[in-house]
C-alpha cells in the first residue's frame, strides 16, 4: 500500500477450518482441550472446538502487513479476545490507522465473527523497518 494516512483501513476475511486448526496445533504445541477435543469443548458449553485466539490475532497481522508494506514491521500488538470463535466460523479482521508520526503508525484492530459480532479488539504499532546491526 503506497499512500497511508489516518483513516486507512484494510480488512481480511477467513473461515477457520479444522485442517488449519490442526496445523496451528502442530506449530504451537498447544494441546488445550478446547482447541483439540470437540467432545470436551461441547462439555464446556462450546458448539465444538474453538479456534486458537492467536489465530484471530494472526488474521489482523495480515491487515497490518498490507498497510505497512515492506518498509514497516510490527512493533507492538495489544489484543483483547471478547468471545470464543468456533472452528468453522468466518471472521473478518480489520486494521485502521488512527495516528501517524513520521513513518510510525498506530492502528485500531478489530475482529468480527459472522452472525455474532465483535470477538477481538486491540491496538498495534507499525514501526520503520531497520535491520539488526
Amino acid at each position: 500500500m503506497s499512500e497511508v494516512s489516518v483513516g486507512t483501513r484494510v480488512a481480511f476475511r477467513k473461515t477457520l477450518t479444522t485442517a488449519e486448526q490442526a496445523l496451528f496445533t502442530g506449530i504451537s504445541g498447544n494441546l488445550g482441550a478446547l482447541y483439540v477435543d470437540a467432545s470436551r469443548a461441547k462439555a464446556e458449553g462450546a458448539p465444538g472446538m474453538i479456534a486458537f485466539e492467536l489465530v484471530i490475532g494472526a488474521l489482523a497481522t495480515t491487515c497490518l502487513s498490507r498497510i505497512g508494506g515492506p518498509s514497516r514491521r510490527i512493533g507492538r500488538v495489544d489484543l483483547r479476545f471478547l468471545a470464543p470463535v468456533p472452528v468453522g466460523g468466518s471472521v473478518e479482521a480489520a486494521a485502521e490507522v488512527t495516528a501517524a508520526e513520521g513513518d510510525a503508525l498506530t492502528l485500531r484492530l478489530t475482529g468480527t465473527l459472522d452472525g455474532f459480532g465483535a470477538v477481538m479488539e486491540g491496538e498495534a504499532e507499525l514501526l520503520p523497518f531497520r535491520a539488526a546491526a
